[in-house]
């Protein structure tokens, strides 16, 4: 039986991008959901637990580097954009089955790794996809395109959350793995073998396919240079796009309800697997119809307000939660298999459903309000680098709330949360659409100079705050994730400022600025430190380069600051 080329017309069009978004769903609702709830009831505590969420929603935050290799290298006999679909799709199933082997909760450190290298490939995937869909969807079909890919994207999430804990019950934990793997694989059976992209089908027909040019390492070098230049120049262009950028770092609103503390929350009041799959069911459904609602409603009565009170309203629940909490007695996680307390267990669902209700509603909202600040000449560029600073934010988010859980209790998570979530008001009024279409105004100077400044003085900050981490406690691991969060931004900022400012405007800070850049991104392992204790010498050397790198990259981030930045007003 021959299998349609379901690109060849609309509905086949619309039904494979929504398919292809389950697949992109479904193995982020089995970890998050299914896979997390089960980690609870082996007695995985909840920072173990908050790091596991976290290290999925990584390659999301940098899936923009997979664009240029991506767009360079391609396949003669696969086609472009479908080759690399059905290359990571393959390797996303292999990577879930390889989660087979690995003994839980003892393993969880190789668990987390091998689930990394799973959202790696579910990431580049993504990128895939949305390539796909720009060069094959016709302008009139977009709109409801993109509706349908992000409720495939719920689907999917429901299918590997609700769905897999639903079954857990009847064929175990371990057999649910293959079900996600088999999920995935239906689709690139059914929908990604038969495709047949028209710009491949033009090369066949043109007999031109042993012609096309070899892809190079420095071609898909050069993209990404590109990128960093425009990416630079977008955010610090307007007071809009610069003032966007701390707002994808903020928490939008409170985030507790959405990551692993509603799954620890469900296990430790007495939910059972099918119990905890018909909640998450249900704040998908109710979160999916809320996007749609709050989007219309933003259109109609002003984004930058409705978005406003959709973050306010995200809090309610949250503090709801921690009133039913207190009047109960609970804070400290408790072990699995403790008393059930049915009030609580209340509690949560009137807590999760609501906090779906206005979450859903700022989520479109959300992502409207980054496309209104993103210039149009350089839109694919700026509004990729927002989604992602978005999803480093909820890695960011899932790492403190497990460390605070533990530390201080469940109640002082809910109070945080739902305090910080509402930090990014501060920032929203100022997130205004830039004049005209240009790249740059004439403030991006001093924006550049006040970054750079900022960053530099973190960097030299964290020497005594190195020092003095066996004094803070719990709040060191808070404060090495702050600083993490800084050092990647720095090392960035140094990068993209060696291609955007000219030889003349650098001057002799080039070199440095690359090897500081280097040395910022290589203090991330000092997490690995205690491999080395044993070998003193280079344990030493080790304690030095921690403190070395972010020394030497706060020095040259103000050395910069003291340039001329007159660059950046260049528009080619």
């Amino acid at each position: 039986m021959t299998l349609p080329n379901l690109l060849a017309s609309r509905n086949g069009r619309l039904g494979a991008f929504f398919a292809l978004y389950v697949t992109e769903g479904i193995p982020l609702g089995f970890a998050a959901i299914a896979v997390a709830t089960q980690l609870r009831r082996m007695g995985v505590g909840p920072a173990a637990i908050g790091a596991f969420v976290a290290s999925f929603y990584l390659p999301w935050a940098f899936k923009w580097a997979f664009g240029p290799v991506i767009d360079v290298f391609r396949s003669r006999r696969f086609g472009h954009r479908r080759a690399w679909i059905l290359f990571t799709q393959l390797m996303m199933a292999l990577t879930i089955l390889a989660l087979m082997a690995v003994p839980l909760p003892s393993g969880l450190a190789l668990f987390t790794s091998v689930l990394l290298m799973h959202n790696t490939f579910g990431a580049m995937q993504d990128v895939a996809i949305d390539s796909l869909a720009c060069n094959t969807l016709h302008e009139d079909e977009r709109g409801l395109a993109n509706g349908l890919m992000f409720a495939g994207a719920n689907v999917g999430q429901a299918i590997g959350g609700s769905g897999v804990l639903y079954l857990m019950g009847t064929i175990g934990f371990q057999p649910s793995f293959v079900m996600v793997a088999l999920s995935i694989l239906l689709v690139t059976g059914f929908i990604v073998l038969p495709m047949k992209e028209a710009l491949a089908q033009q090369l066949e027909q043109q007999g031109a396919a042993a012609e096309a040019p070899r892809a190079t390492l420095s071609q898909a070098a050069s993209e990404m240079k590109a990128f960093a230049v425009q990416s630079f120049r977008s955010f610090l262009g307007s007071r809009g796009a610069f003032s966007a950028m701390f707002f994808g770092l903020l928490p939008v609103g409170a985030m507790c309800l959405g990551l692993a503390l509603q799954s620890n929350l469900a296990v430790e009041f007495g939910m059972d697997d099918k119990g905890v799959a018909l909640l998450n069911l249900w704040c998908t459904i109710v979160g999916a119809m809320s996007m749609v609602v709050g989007g219309m409603l933003s259109d109609k009565l002003g984004r930058r307000r409705m978005l406003g009170l959709y973050i306010v309203l995200m809090s309610g629940p949250v503090l709801y939660l921690w009133w039913q909490m207190r009047l109960n007695g609970y804070d400290m996680p408790r072990p699995s298999g403790s008393a059930a307390v049915p009030a609580l267990i209340t509690a949560l669902w009137i807590a999760s459903i609501s906090y779906n209700v206005f979450n859903g509603m700022m989520y479109g909202t959300r992502a409207a309000i980054f496309m209104d600040v993103t210039n149009p000449k350089v839109a694919a560029t700026q509004f990729t680098a927002y989604m992602a600073l978005m999803n480093l934010a909820i890695a960011i988010a899932a790492t403190w709330q497990g460390v605070v859980s533990e530390a201080f209790g469940y109640r002082w998570t809910l109070l945080i949360d739902a305090a910080t979530g509402l930090i990014c008001l501060l920032v929203l009024p100022m997130m205004s659409k830039p004049d005209g279409e240009r790249i740059s105004d004439e403030k991006t100077e001093g924006r550049a100079r006040k970054s750079a400044v900022v960053l530099g003085l973190l960097c030299l900050v964290w020497v005594p705050a190195w020092l003095c981490r066996e004094q803070l406690g719990e709040g060191a691991t808070l404060m090495q994730t702050f600083f993490t969060l800084v050092f990647v931004a720095s090392a960035l900022f140094l990068l993209a400022a060696r291609e955007v400012m000219g030889a003349q405007d650098i001057g002799r800070w080039r070199r440095p600025a690359l090897w500081c850049a280097l040395l910022l991104l290589a203090v991330y392992f000092r997490k690995d430190l205690a491999l080395l204790q044993g070998q003193a010498p280079l344990h030493q050397a080790a304690e030095a380069l921690i403190l070395l790198g972010p020394v030497l990259g706060g020095v040259t981030l103000l050395g910069l600051a003291a340039r001329s930045w007159a660059s950046l007003h260049r528009e080619d």
